[in-house]
């Protein structure tokens, strides 16, 4: 495991942080606070004026050169988090060295450094005044940051009776306008992934130029100055697919924040996030919205009939880009750990007002069993296993029944709080992305899909385990999908009990093993020797 010095420091001086930004802006911010030095480094006027301040506590950052990963002069080696690249590229990368590059740019913070540098001005402002527009993009559309930008949604009035979600032809020729100057040549050519959920094509295509400035009436019925993020949905009843919408929301962020390095607004949660369907927004994650906003979610129901001007907008990236994070995510064999997805656990709990676990009181290793309650992919001697199981020494076992009765952050809460994450292929498995970072994953049976969760796991970092011996598993029929016919999705498992133990105790074995499991522990004990030589 990879661990730099600067995090070494980070640690040490998470506390001293979190007291110095007591009452500031970067408090407001609601920063975890291992991220305050590296949010500060990027932006010159909080770095400036910690150097004018001789009682700022943030000194000792200032000169560590520290990074995301998608600043200017960053190398890989700097970075938030160092990926690891020890197994084989199989082809992939002619050199560890390439390989290390290749994995950084397809699955952490070079990710957003990619996108960073093909943003272009597609509508250049007419004049240096605040009343100008402007609307730049990054290639093909994936990603779009606009100032005074007008979308008309007027005659939506018109379609009330039709579910709009992933349609394309939400904006039509002229519904979407900035009084700044159209690069159509450049738009033309950047609109060849022409589909819902890849880019803003659909929508940015029918870009014009206004004749006037777009601040208020006549050319506005309503004006909105909130910062505002419009985001096309995957799913939102599947964790898998609506983290995929959270972690490019995100993403979006950092991407945004890249391009504004002396504007802190990229992180505040006073911004407003636009949902582009026309159903109100319902779904069993609704918490995770309170990570990035703190304003109620709108919906397209909010706008119609209108045409908003948006002083500050942003179209973020989609959950299902072309090699996009993390639905159709190409990963270079032989590396693991991405430090975006790192940063996203920790900004996720941080914001929730979950405790990061970085002590472990005992060798108790503490195992989630997620028990779908779903008709297919269901375990069918479960009883037998968990009781098993439960008769292991140093394992404590809990089982969960992730349903939409169970209040979202109270399932946070459980999965953070653990150290392996047990359950057959399914969207529940999206939970290890909230694990601690010596966290094990066990996916019970990958269903013929194998890469899906095993490729989540390496994301973030974690090891992971499936099952190894088909002929100690039983299938209760061939499975049946309504278009498909037979598939391993669709039916239940009988499991081998004592290969699921021997799998399970695996996983815990890895737990215990790796560093920073130990690193708690021993960051545990310490805390207990002061009141141990006291008494």
């Amino acid at each position: 495991m990879v661990y730099s010095m600067r995090a070494v420091l980070l640690f040490i001086f998470l506390i001293v942080i979190s007291i110095q930004c007591k009452g500031n802006i970067v408090s407001e911010l609601a920063l975890p606070p291992e991220h305050v030095p590296f949010y500060v480094n990027s932006h010159q006027r909080f770095s400036d004026g910690c150097r004018r301040n001789s009682s700022c506590e943030l000194k000792p950052y200032l000169d560590q050169g520290l990074c995301w990963g998608y600043e200017e002069n960053c190398p890989i080696f700097k970075s938030y988090l160092v990926p690891e690249c020890d197994g084989k590229s199989k082809g992939w990368a002619a050199t560890k060295t390439s390989q290390l590059e290749m994995y950084y740019e397809q699955a952490d913070f070079g990710y957003i450094k990619r996108r960073m540098k093909t943003m272009f001005p597609l509508c250049s402002p007419i004049d240096s005044s605040l009343e100008a527009s402007a609307l730049n993009c990054s290639s093909k559309m994936e990603f779009c940051r606009g100032r005074n930008i007008r979308l008309d949604f007027r005659e939506l009035t018109k379609r009330r009776g039709e579910l709009l979600r992933y349609k394309m032809d939400v904006l039509k020729p002229g519904q979407i306008a900035g009084h700044c100057r159209v690069d159509r040549d450049r738009l033309s050519s950047e609109l060849e992934f022409m589909s819902a959920l890849q880019s803003w094509s659909p929508e940015i295509q029918h870009l014009t130029q206004a004749d006037r400035p777009l601040t208020g009436r006549p050319e506005c019925d309503r004006v909105v100055t909130t910062p505002t993020y419009i985001m096309k949905l995957d799913a939102s009843v599947s964790m898998y697919h609506h983290f995929c919408d959270f972690f490019n929301l995100y993403a979006s962020q950092h991407l945004n924040d890249s391009m504004d390095g002396d504007h802190p607004g990229s992180f505040h949660r006073d911004k407003q996030i636009l949902i582009w369907e026309n159903v109100p927004y319902r779904s069993a994650f609704a918490p995770m919205f309170q990570v990035f906003s703190s304003r109620p979610i709108w919906s397209l129901n909010d706008v119609i009939g209108q045409r908003v001007c948006f002083r500050d907008v942003v179209f973020p990236l989609p959950p299902r880009m072309i090699f996009g994070l993390f639905y159709n995510t190409p990963l270079v064999p032989g590396c693991r750990q991405s430090g975006l997805f790192h940063a996203f656990q920790r900004h996720v709990l941080h914001r929730l007002g979950l405790p990061l676990r970085r002590t472990v009181p005992d060798d108790t290793v503490r195992v989630v069993w997620i028990s779908r309650q779903s008709r297919h992919r269901r375990v069918l001697n479960e009883a037998r296993i968990l009781k098993a199981l439960r008769k292991q020494q140093g394992v404590e076992v809990v089982k969960a029944a992730f349903t939409h009765a169970t209040p979202f952050v109270d399932q946070v809460r459980l999965v953070s709080g653990s150290d392996v994450l047990v359950g057959l292929h399914g969207a529940g498995l999206t939970h290890m992305l909230l694990l601690p970072d010596w966290g094990a994953v066990f996916e019970l049976y990958h269903c013929q899909d194998p890469d899906c969760y095993s490729d989540l796991a390496r994301l973030r970092g974690l090891s992971y385990t499936t099952w190894e011996k088909p002929e100690l598993i039983t299938p209760q029929n061939q499975g049946e999908h309504p278009e498909l016919g037979a598939h391993e999705k669709f039916t239940n498992y009988t499991l081998d009990v004592a290969e699921t133990v021997r799998l399970v105790l695996h996983s815990v074995a890895q737990v215990r093993a790796h560093p920073r499991y130990r690193s708690a522990r021993q960051a545990h004990e310490a805390l207990q020797r002061p009141a141990r030589d006291e008494l």
